[in-house]
């Protein structure tokens, strides 16, 4: 059937204009444990009556957990880590009456789907585990049993960052507590990641507080540091699992470029929409994961209107599927999926992630979605263990998309990518050691528990709250200085954000979100155009004294950007290294953002661009700079002919080497292009020179650049590639224009550019 529908696409020149690569990935064979599994009695009948063999993998968690070791599994999407780290943990609570384990989920649509695996197997083998959700959903008047009887509770972060503080009334379950499994574990990373490690260390000091000291089961994606990203989540030594043992069928792998040929309005969703139709027409059951919600519904929309013409019989089995809809909906619509009765689905990356919905035999991915393991991830949904399937990523006009077109062998080989938990921010380790000191106070003893790589930071911080008067000390011991019953730290610290200035918006009197200051600036300002939930909203007011924002829903068929100028001081250089004669380094900064323009955009033309007036945005961060040789600028000078000063053409050419940069990293340390700023000077008054800062985007910094500084020579050959490749003249945005678009791109030039990142990449080859 694919062989087929490759074969069509071959003697179809629209298709195969657009088909830049195309990798087969051969079938994988079942591996098996040949190991007697001595499993209670229960559950053998249960594998038994299921078919169930364990793969080699799966066996090897079960043989390490009863070693009492702690373990981290990094197979691929599909492998069945599930069943790899529940039946230990199951086999336990068997065995012990009285044994509890802890389950972690990222979302609320994983935990909802675990419950269901786990209630029917302690359902059929009658375990007595009460296996329980506990979030924000579940109903009050469910709770009491969950604390008193479940010894199997699934949680997200969010919720267990709020039970803590009431772990008098989990006295049972944190007694007795054998087990924390945290699955998914990939998506704690940046912010969030440095967030949920200070959470998992408070988590261990309330378990030791009740004489427990759980073993940690981490499930995740491939990484490239899975060992170091594993420890720095849960503070222990683990046995890393990575060989995989379960099947899988013969894959294709399509890489669609509606820019490989020249067209003067190529549609990204257009053509994934005719992709869709054909799939669904050639009796593939397809999922398509689209950027947005809004994307999300209208190509399912204009799917089902195209099949009117050509297979009216497939309209209803074209759905969408998003968050937004309630319970039932998404049930049904899962159900439905997995039964077959849905031939196409359009989706957000909702389903990205280990939701039950069976194995189709299509995946399209309209544009690059920001890590390989989510693109992994979404390939995950295509293919059983024994059936063909097809993965179509269709690129953007962005410089990932279009680098990943021309180096397909970057998504073929072992993982690039760094998940970052960076324990050394002090305004995160400052929210958590309030929370901590509010759940037990803190002894003298624990300030070497929380991670910090210098235990004198986290007591000089204490110390300082105590001065503030927002710790006492008192026996040996530093208590939350309540000031009144609604005086609760857990509900001021933002497990996503490092800051807890957050801004509300409002339409009318709903409340729509929250968000960053920085955000607001600059996606809220006075007349932005703000999306929620794919509607548009037209900002009337930012109050920023009141840390709120008031819109108007207003059907718009144009979008705002903001434009920031920024300015850099440096604080301390912190590390230093050389490659030839370009050096680079490693420094706390002082970073001041000025949002003083946004641009009107209609249809990719800016039709307008208007005065912002909004106070700078000023924190202490660290990031990495490097000084261009004089060398290098009087080749330009000599290299470059342009009716424009050489001033402002040498700033464009550092511009454009710092827009590529910044479009580069996020594939090398996992983060949001947002997540890192950048900022470039002819002329710096602290290096007096030519220089390029590349800098956390986050108050105190999340360890973001300075993997990037640690991956310096990886991030420049790639930027050098990405440019040298790039098919176009002078520039596009599939090359040096702006990933985040927030600054004023006048002067770019692609020839300077490509010789600056020619002479780095030289040096750093030649080093």
């Amino acid at each position: 059937m694919i062989t087929d529908i490759l074969e069509y696409f071959e003697n179809k020149k629209w298709y195969r204009d657009r088909i830049e690569h195309i990798e087969e990935i051969p079938p994988r064979r079942a591996r098996y444990t040949t190991s007697k599994l001595n499993l209670p009695v229960e559950l053998e009948e249960y594998l038994k009556n299921h078919n169930i063999k364990l793969y080699t993998h799966q066996y090897e968690t079960l043989k390490h957990v009863r070693n009492k070791e702690n373990v981290i599994i990094t197979t691929p999407t599909a492998s069945g880590k599930t069943l790899s780290f529940s039946l230990p943990v199951l086999e336990d609570l068997t065995n012990n009456k009285e044994d509890t384990a802890l389950y972690i989920y990222p979302t609320k649509a994983l935990a909802n789907d675990q419950l269901k695996s786990i209630l029917s197997i302690d359902k059929e083998c009658d375990l007595g585990i009460n296996p329980a959700k506990y979030d924000g959903d579940t109903p009050k008047s469910e709770r009491p049993e969950i604390k008193r009887t479940s010894r199997l509770v699934i949680t997200n972060p969010y919720e267990l960052h709020l039970i803590l503080p009431w772990h008098k009334q989990w006295q049972r379950f944190f007694e007795n507590i054998k087990y924390v499994i945290i699955d998914e574990a990939h998506q704690y990373r940046g912010v969030f990641g440095s967030n949920m490690a200070f959470l998992i260390r408070r988590l261990k000091r309330i378990c030791k507080h009740y004489g427990s000291h759980p073993q940690f089961i981490i499930s995740t994606a491939t990484l490239a540091n899975p060992v170091e990203f594993g420890e720095k989540l849960t503070g222990v030594k683990s046995h890393i699992i990575t060989e995989n043992g379960s099947p899988a069928g013969k894959k294709y792998f399509m890489f669609f470029n509606p820019y490989a040929i020249e067209s003067k309005n190529p549609s990204i969703h257009q053509d994934t929409q005719k992709l869709f139709n054909t799939f669904i027409e050639k009796d593939l059951q397809t999922i398509c994961f689209e950027i947005s919600r809004k994307m999300a519904e209208v190509v399912a929309l204009r799917s089902k209107n195209e099949l009117k013409k050509t297979r009216p019989d497939l309209i209803e089995n074209i759905t969408a599927y998003r968050a937004g809809y309630t319970v039932d909906e998404r049930k049904k619509i899962e159900d439905d999926l997995k039964k077959g009765k849905i031939r196409g689905i359009v989706t957000t990356n909702a389903l990205e992630l280990g939701i039950n919905i069976g194995s189709l035999d299509s995946v399209i991915i309209s544009g690059y979605p920001g890590t390989l393991i989510s693109t992994w991830q979404q390939a995950g949904r295509a293919g059983r263990s024994n059936q063909e399937s097809i993965i179509t990523m269709i690129a953007f006009q962005n410089p990932l998309d279009q680098y990943f077109m021309k180096h397909p062998e970057l998504f073929f080989t072992n993982s690039h990518e760094h998940a970052i938990i960076d324990l050394n921010n002090q305004e995160i380790l400052r929210g958590h050691l309030k929370c901590a000191a509010y759940e037990l106070p803190i002894k003298f003893s624990e300030t070497d528990s929380f991670g910090f790589d210098d235990q004198g930071v986290v007591f000089d911080e204490i110390s300082e709250m105590e001065t503030d008067d927002i710790l006492t000390y008192k026996h040996d011991q530093w208590s939350y200085n309540q000031k009144d019953m609604d005086d609760n730290p857990n509900f001021k610290v933002n497990l996503s954000d490092i800051s807890s200035d957050t801004y509300n918006v409002f339409n009318g009197r709903s409340f729509l979100e929250s968000m960053s200051q920085k955000q607001a600036f600059r996606e809220a300002h006075e007349n932005a155009v703000l999306i929620h939930n794919g509607e548009t909203y037209i900002v009337k007011e930012l109050d920023i004294s009141e840390r709120r924002v008031y819109v108007k829903k207003k059907d718009l068929d144009y979008y705002t950007q903001a434009l920031k100028e920024v300015d850099v001081k440096i604080i301390k250089k912190l590390k230093e290294t050389t490659m030839g004669n370009i050096k680079i380094s490693y420094a706390n900064l002082n970073v001041t953002e000025i949002y003083n323009r946004y641009n009107v955009i209609h249809y990719s033309k800016i039709i307008a661009s208007k005065k912002l007036t909004l106070p700078p945005l000023n924190f202490k961060t660290n990031g990495f700079y490097f000084t261009i040789p004089y060398a290098i600028k009087e080749e330009l000078e000599e290299f470059l002919v342009s009716d424009d000063k050489f001033n402002d053409l040498f700033r464009g050419c550092l511009q454009g080497v710092q827009n590529v940069i910044l479009s580069v990293a996020p594939f090398h340390v996992m983060c949001d292009s947002y997540d890192l700023g950048g900022v470039t000077k002819n002329m710096h008054e602290d290096t007096m020179n030519a220089t390029i800062f590349i800098y956390d985007g986050f108050e105190g910094g999340v360890g973001l650049s300075q993997k990037a500084f640690k991956l310096f020579k990886d991030i420049i050959k790639m930027s050098y590639e990405l440019v040298k490749d790039c098919d176009c003249e002078s520039g596009c945005p599939a090359c040096i224009y702006s990933s985040q678009q927030q600054t004023d791109d006048k002067f770019l030039n692609k020839e300077g550019t490509l010789l600056i990142l020619k002479r780095l990449y030289e040096n750093i080859a030649e080093n």
